[in-house]
């Protein structure tokens, strides 16, 4: 598996690799030992899949508070997202800056976004499935989110902000300014 280092430190692109033969392929998608040994020691916890009927479907900013903060690990099972990920921890060199990354079925890609990060993404193909791993369980009462559209944080999603499909939650988020710690 390559492993690289996006322009936010933590955040990780995962690229395993593929074996292809007349039966089709097969994909290691995690691995342990393999991680740690590239410097990715997470117990993940619990996984969630999403699928995301329509393109342009954005789901977040979301993120979980500490004692509940989750370092997530993100892939793509049929159609492709462009998988965007926020630094919020405090006193970051980087905070409030972002990195993103094309997720899809075809390209197998994976992003690691460690705990302390706003994460979000926007489907570039109808009837997209995301899977997800998550460090921690997941904790309502800590959790928070942020308006994707944040001129603060400034994402470039690929669409039209007015043209985003939206859950209420994500359509009432406040800014990055005012999220509450």
């Amino acid at each position: 598996m390559k492993v690289t280092q996006t322009n936010l430190p933590g955040v990780l692109l995962l690229e395993p690799r593929k074996f292809e033969d007349a039966r089709g392929h097969f994909v290691e998608t995690w691995h342990r030992a393999k991680l740690i040994d590239a410097g990715l020691d997470i117990d993940f916890v619990q996984e969630n899949q999403s699928l995301s009927r329509q393109t342009g479907t954005v789901r977040g900013l979301h993120c979980q508070l500490d004692p509940y903060a989750q370092a997530k690990l993100v892939r793509v099972v049929r159609g492709s997202v462009f998988d965007v990920a926020v630094d919020i921890r405090p006193g970051s060199a980087t905070w409030g800056r972002w990195t993103g990354a094309l997720l899809s079925a075809q390209n197998m890609h994976q992003l690691f976004i460690p705990a302390g990060f706003l994460h979000g993404f926007v489907t570039r193909e109808p009837d997209t499935e995301v899977v997800y791993k998550c460090s921690d369980f997941y904790a309502p009462t800590h959790e928070r989110s942020v308006r994707f559209d944040d001129p603060q944080i400034g994402i470039d999603w690929g669409i039209d902000p007015k043209d985003a499909i939206l859950s209420e939650k994500d359509a009432n988020a406040p800014l990055l300014r005012d999220l509450s710690s």
